[in-house]
């Protein structure tokens, strides 16, 4: 396999975190791959049509490694095409800290941040 990673998610690599840069650097130089709107309507066809399009542009690229993450439909078929090609899949584990205010006025107002803290394979 190649020297690249592929973010495949609707997170551009730009704005992650220093750790989460580092991790997929280990793999090779970021690239992406921007994640297909999905709309609602779209059929189950559709889904795989488009995952199908988008799994031969990503083996084409002969990435080390692919984040993959999104809309569910379409992450399954689109992971189960690339790891059937022996394309190693992750999902990025973060751990979500919520901060809570509670104002004046009774109601609450919530502050999540979420922290990166690993890659996950998806053929775990």
């Amino acid at each position: 396999m190649g020297d690249i990673f592929i973010n495949h998610s609707n997170h551009p690599s730009a704005l992650w975190s220093e750790e989460e840069t580092r991790a997929a650097e280990e793999y090779g130089r970021i690239v992406d791959m921007a994640f297909p709107a999905i709309p609602p309507l779209a059929t189950e066809l559709e889904v795989e049509g488009l995952a199908e399009v988008n799994a031969a542009r990503i083996i084409a690229q002969k990435p080390a490694l692919v984040l993959c993450q999104g809309e569910y439909t379409y992450t399954y078929a689109l992971v189960k095409r690339l790891i059937e090609k022996g394309i190693y899949v992750v999902a990025a584990c973060s751990e979500r800290v919520v901060e809570e205010h509670h104002e004046p006025d009774g109601s609450t107002r919530r502050i999540s941040q979420f922290r990166f803290r690993r890659f996950r394979f998806y053929d775990c």
